[in-house]
């Protein structure tokens, strides 16, 4: 498990990378485009003293609407200026970076009637919800120090698919694990039998769609196996 004092400087992070996030969901309004989402994010990352990020020049990354299903790389990333409007699913994922030390976090914002609401009433928004609270909390109770890499993905993909979704991710993982250089990244996919207790924190992030829908889902967060050998959430 990573060491105490690791864990404090990555979870100082990724609580401010949450903290921007919650406070988004107050501001979008109907007038908002995927590149004022950005712009406000990335303020109030700057407010939290986290200017830098290790995504690319990408800080934060929105799409929204039918952007909400392309999956394509931080490296080619250009936020859309289309108003948000009355209704609509935006994705917002942020990376900030201090000191070597990684926040890596993401939500979907439900938008009905010109506002981000928790409790959406739209039917395919309703079940999109429910499908990633429910995947994201078994996860938390399935997963053990044993487990590969791989073996999280299978089981990732299974509940994706016997849910009626599809894993809309260009690359196919569903997260990696918390390294600085990209050549040491882990990735939960296929065929990488790495033990999961090897790395100190892996992400977690299916972004997906329900089978001949029309939002793409995201939600993400940091994990690492505590002193009990428990998955933690950071």
């Amino acid at each position: 498990m990573p060491s105490d004092a690791l864990i404090h400087a990555h979870r100082a992070v990724q609580g401010a990378a949450k903290s921007v996030l919650a406070k988004l969901a107050a501001q979008i309004s109907a007038t908002d485009t995927e590149a004022s989402i950005a712009a406000a994010a990335y303020q109030e990352l700057c407010r939290h003293g986290l200017p830098d990020t290790r995504y690319y020049t990408c800080p934060a990354f929105v799409l929204a609407g039918s952007r909400s299903c392309q999956s394509i790389s931080g490296r080619d990333y250009v936020p859309g200026h289309e108003p948000i409007g009355a209704r609509n699913l935006v994705t917002v994922d942020v990376s900030p970076l201090l000191n070597g030390h990684w926040g890596d976090c993401a939500r979907s914002f439900y938008v009905e009637d010109g506002h981000v609401t928790s409790n959406p009433v739209a039917p395919e928004l309703v079940i999109g919800q429910r499908f990633l609270k429910a995947l994201h909390a078994d996860m938390l109770q399935t997963v053990h120090a044993d487990m590969t890499f791989h073996d999280l993905f299978t089981w990732t993909n299974q509940r994706i698919a016997s849910d009626g979704f599809e894993n809309l991710d260009f690359l196919g993982n569903v997260g990696h694990s918390i390294a600085t250089r990209r050549e040491d990244r882990q990735y939960l996919e296929a065929n990488n039998h790495c033990p999961l207790r090897e790395v100190p924190f892996f992400t977690f992030e299916p972004h997906v769609r329900q089978v001949n829908g029309r939002w793409g889902f995201k939600h993400e967060n940091i994990f690492f196996f505590n002193r009990a050998g428990r998955l933690e959430e950071l």
